[in-house]
């Protein structure tokens, strides 16, 4: 039997039409109907009119009904499920529906840099490659992936780098996972560890900020919204630094709430142990910050959010963080295939 992929179509720079500045416009079957070699694949695409929006507009509560009705259309026998939607949010977007999604079958997440407005829109070409890797079994197990550029990517390393180019999905620690060549995907590595599965039955709300640390921060920002918050992420200098001035405040807000020590550099852990002054990665976690690991601050403000809304405190909290790291997690973790799940109870 031909394989069988559904396409959710949330918009996004793939949609876009118009005269006077590009708006979300096709429809999924648009989209479909518009990508070359698509229809003699032997792939049959079911399309679902899923939102209709920017990247930027899209929500928690968007993905969260996306991920249900993933799994309902999986569970009437689905074989893999393409995502379409605005590239502004993808390597969030794509972390979040991770972190819920323990079936083997495909997930893949693409879009567009170029609309089809102008010359050489890339969308049909990724489509078509996400299509493929949807469709494909060597894809089974790796859970959600962002297609690009015939790149094929983890969605917890990816990341966008570049504004306009196509080629603006990169995965700096590790790099792509493969590549789709001649229309067959094609992996080049098989990551061992997965970030742990949250799940959010009954989300509570929460306000999860990011905060990046600049050159001559006081800490201003940080007293500012010291009240307002469930959670914190730091974006740190470096390793995980922060000015000694900001010190204070980040040590009063984690012991109220959990705070999350990133690095805003985009590529990189967090070091533990290295530095000793004041501000320092070793200081910060000695008053209680909680190390991300490899995850950049993007993906750990959507990994910090999910583990609040499901009523997670602060013990909790530090234990998903610990599995979520490729090296910190490493012993305790199972294989990609069979990931471990962090439930509400503490």
């Amino acid at each position: 039997m031909p394989a069988r992929v559904v396409l959710f179509a949330l918009g996004g720079t793939i949609a876009m039409a118009g005269d006077a500045g590009v708006v979300p416009a096709l429809s999924a079957a648009q989209l479909v109907a518009a990508v070359p070699g698509l229809a003699d694949s032997g792939i049959t695409v079911d399309v679902e009119d899923f939102r209709r929006v920017s990247g930027a507009s899209l929500t928690f509560e968007d993905m969260a009904a996306l991920s249900a009705a993933i799994e309902d259309r999986l569970d009437a026998g689905a074989d893999g499920v393409v995502v379409t939607q605005g590239t502004d949010t993808i390597e969030e977007t794509a972390y979040l529906l991770d972190l819920s999604h323990a079936r083997p079958n495909p997930i893949v997440v693409t879009g567009a840099m170029r609309n089809p407005t102008l010359a050489g829109p890339d969308g049909p070409a990724n489509l078509l490659a996400a299509v493929r890797t949807a469709a494909s079994p060597t894809a089974a197990d790796l859970g959600v992936l962002v297609v690009f550029a015939d790149e094929i990517h983890a969605a917890a390393r990816v990341r966008k780098t570049h504004s306009t180019s196509g080629a603006t999905f990169r995965s700096p620690d590790s790099g792509p996972l493969g590549h789709v060549v001649e229309g067959t995907p094609r992996f080049l590595a098989r990551p061992t560890h997965r970030s742990p599965l949250v799940r959010v039955d009954n989300p509570l709300p929460v306000e999860v900020p990011l905060v990046t640390m600049t050159l001559g921060d006081t800490g201003a920002t940080l007293a500012a919204i010291a009240g307002q918050v469930d959670g914190l992420v730091i974006a740190g200098f470096g390793a995980g630094h922060v000015p000694a001035r900001a010190v204070e405040a980040l040590a009063d807000l984690a012991a109220r709430v959990p705070v999350v020590l990133a690095s805003r550099t985009g590529a990189g852990p967090v070091l533990a142990r290295t530095y000793g002054f004041p501000g320092s990665e070793s200081d910060l976690l000695a008053r209680g910050l909680i190390p991300a690991g490899f995850l950049d601050p993007l993906k750990a403000r959507v990994l910090l959010h999910q583990s609040l809304a499901a009523g997670h405190g602060h013990t909790a909290v530090r234990a998903v963080f610990a599995t979520s790291d490729p090296i910190e997690g490493q012993a305790s973790s199972t294989p990609m295939s069979n990931a471990a799940s962090v439930s509400r109870r503490e």
